[in-house]
Formats: structure tokens, C-alpha cells, sequence
């Protein structure tokens, strides 16, 4: 292949969707999504007062341990406590699985989507510009306005960021007429719209 073809093969390859050669046996979706927060009831309230959720059950503490259970199980200081966990579940698709954690090592700063293990739970709304004035209606901070997408098989959606009450990164996101990638492919993400 000439050197100039080269460039060409590569971006053909990575502007084309890739087939699964593995998959993980019976695996049908993400069920849960777990986030730790400094407090559970605090932010379950915000998550069912504000947002909307539902809030199912809760359970724990699991810990104090002597052993390295939490190490050999959860990957996390062999001391670490967890105090208490709630489900909650907003709209469809998966649910929160939200954590009060102790640990002698816990970093209180959540990660930013920059940092290695950072992420961000972006929720579908129908009307983006409602859902941003509901928001700040709300005293939650919202970073800038919504920004559409162009130029990628996203194009179709708008997005913008908000931050909860303990800084946890969140999105919200509207497209109701759909993405430019499905009048490229038969593969269809999970679509919140039903």
C-alpha cells in the first residue's frame, strides 16, 4: 500500500463500526451503573426530588472487615466500609446503585471525565431547552447552553452538562428525530425514546 493510501485505509477503518469478535456469554445490557457520593440520603432526595427518579431499596453496611475482603472482592483499602447503598432507577434503562463509602484512602473529590476512571450518567430529555430551564429553575448548576452536535453519527442531538449537588458530572441529551448514524447502519444504540 502506498503512503498515501495509507491514511485513507485508517480512517475508513476507524469511520467504520466495529463487529463484536467476543462476546461476554448471556450478556443482555448494563443493569446498574454504581456511583459513591458523601452522603446517601442526601443525594438519593436530589435524585428523586429534582430529577425524578424512583428509589427502590436500600441496604448495608458491609464492613468493618479484619481480612482483605474488600480488596480481594471490590478492589478497593482493605478498611474501607460501605455504609449504606440505595437503587434508584431514572426512566428507563439502568439503574443507580448509589454508595456511602468510608476508607481511610478515599479522595473526597469526584473524578473529572479528564481523569483516568472519570464519567459522567447523561439522561435523555424530549425538550432540552425545558429540561435546562427546569434545572436552573432549580438552583442546579448548569454549564453553558446546549450544544449540537455536527459533523458525526451523533449529529441530530443536542447535550450540556450539569453538575449534581456533590459535583458528580451528569448530561443531559435530546434527540427526537434521531442520529445521522442510523441512515448509515442497521446497529442501533438503546433508544430512550421507545
Amino acid at each position: 500500500m502506498t503512503n498515501f493510501l495509507k491514511p485513507l485505509a485508517i480512517a475508513a477503518a476507524l469511520a467504520s463500526p466495529l463487529a463484536a469478535n467476543a462476546e461476554l456469554p448471556g450478556m443482555r445490557g448494563t443493569q446498574h451503573i454504581g456511583i459513591t457520593v458523601p452522603d446517601v440520603d442526601e443525594a438519593v432526595e436530589w435524585l428523586v426530588d429534582v430529577i425524578g427518579c424512583e428509589s427502590f431499596y436500600s441496604f448495608g453496611p458491609f464492613g468493618p472487615f479484619e481480612d482483605d475482603w474488600m480488596t480481594d472482592n471490590l478492589n478497593v483499602n482493605p478498611r474501607a466500609v460501605i455504609e449504606m447503598i440505595t437503587m434508584v432507577k431514572c426512566g428507563n434503562g439502568p439503574a443507580l446503585e448509589v454508595f456511602k463509602y468510608t476508607s481511610p484512602d478515599q479522595n473526597p473529590e469526584p473524578p473529572k471525565n479528564s481523569d483516568i476512571g472519570g464519567y459522567h450518567i447523561a439522561l435523555y430529555v424530549d425538550d432540552i431547552r425545558e429540561a435546562v430551564k427546569y434545572l436552573r429553575d432549580n438552583d442546579v448548576r448548569v454549564l453553558e447552553d446546549p450544544h449540537p452536535l455536527t459533523d458525526t453519527g451523533s449529529e441530530g442531538q443536542e447535550w450540556v452538562y450539569f453538575l449534581s449537588p456533590w459535583g458528580m458530572q451528569m448530561e443531559i441529551v435530546s434527540y427526537p428525530d434521531g442520529m445521522s448514524y442510523e441512515q448509515t447502519t442497521e446497529m442501533r444504540f438503546w433508544d430512550p425514546r421507545g
